[in-house]
């Protein structure tokens, strides 16, 4: 089903929705703060109101509440759906569209791949593992974590041996972290590794990239510490979430208590510079003590 198609499923289902309860999703600008926050039915130029914009922290449909504001301060500390309400044993019109919007946005992040515009942009140097598509990224992990003969080479032509950081960017399994945070995160990293008296070189972009393809990047540079930013497995909350993945020393076969992480990377969870600046700072602490994962603390 494409977008034009998914757009007027969902407008029959307003219009439908609206002539059986004319009073259901019309907007109430005076209504009192305890009673549903509503999305507007009204359809401009063929466009339906974006549901997205309200976050859902801040949506409370539960009428006549009995303690709203304890409620409310509850919805502060977590992304999940609570007090959307219901009609009858089902969810109101609007969450169950909201759900499939967050739905469709987690399968659009899987599936899609980063834009080659974007890794041209960024100036990065291009790479794949040596899965073929993403079906075989998405069945076979194992093709995910290693390179081919010439990738390797460009690998060994880019990165500098022996180099005191390596940072690279894979796609993962989700193209819209990437594409989301990437560029601050970069830029704060940089700019925090240039403050510690280290320099980065060129920063590859790992197509159809797992984890630990990490640890054939470092049999093949002998790097003493690679940093691997890579967009992680998306949810309902957010389809944009990266992780830096990084470790001293990596090798194929690195036990994965050895790797340090930082995740969570996105608007609603650690912003991208703040996280750029930190992970500056985790990779200073492994050149000095020489040590990731579990040995770091």
């Amino acid at each position: 089903m494409n977008d034009q198609d998914l757009k007027k499923m969902i407008q029959n289902i307003l219009e439908e929705v609206i002539s059986e309860n004319p009073d259901t999703l019309k907007a109430q600008p005076s209504q009192s703060p305890d009673k549903p926050k509503t999305v507007s039915s009204e359809i401009s130029d063929g466009e339906l109101p974006d549901i997205s914009e309200i976050r859902i922290q801040d949506q409370y449909l539960v009428p006549d509440p009995i303690n709203k504001e304890a409620f409310m301060k509850l919805k502060t500390k977590t992304p999940a759906r609570l007090g959307l309400w219901r009609a009858g044993s089902r969810y109101l019109t609007e969450p169950m569209l909201r759900f499939r919007l967050d739905h469709a946005a987690a399968q659009d992040a899987v599936f899609n791949d980063v834009s080659e515009e974007f890794v041209s942009k960024m100036n990065f140097v291009p790479i794949k593992t040596t899965c073929k598509d993403k079906d075989e990224y998405l069945t076979r992990p194992d093709y995910g974590r290693k390179f081919d003969d010439e990738n390797a080479q460009i690998i060994k032509n880019t990165i500098k041996k022996d180099s005191k950081v390596v940072v690279i960017v894979g796609d993962g399994l989700s193209s819209a972290a990437i594409e989301a945070n990437v560029e601050n995160t970069l830029a704060s990293l940089k700019q925090g590794l240039k403050n510690h008296g280290v320099e980065i070189g060129d920063v590859l972009f790992i197509k159809y990239c797992r984890v630990a393809a990490m640890d054939h990047i470092g049999d093949l540079t002998n790097a003493e510490v690679v940093c691997m930013l890579v967009g992680e497995r998306p949810g309902l909350a957010t389809a944009e979430s990266m992780s830096a993945y990084m470790a001293y020393r990596p090798h194929v076969g690195l036990a994965e208590a050895k790797r340090t992480v930082i995740s969570n990377i996105h608007s609603s969870g650690t912003p991208a510079v703040e996280a750029g600046a930190f992970i500056a700072d985790t990779l200073k602490k492994m050149l000095d003590l020489k040590k990731s994962g579990v040995d770091l603390y």
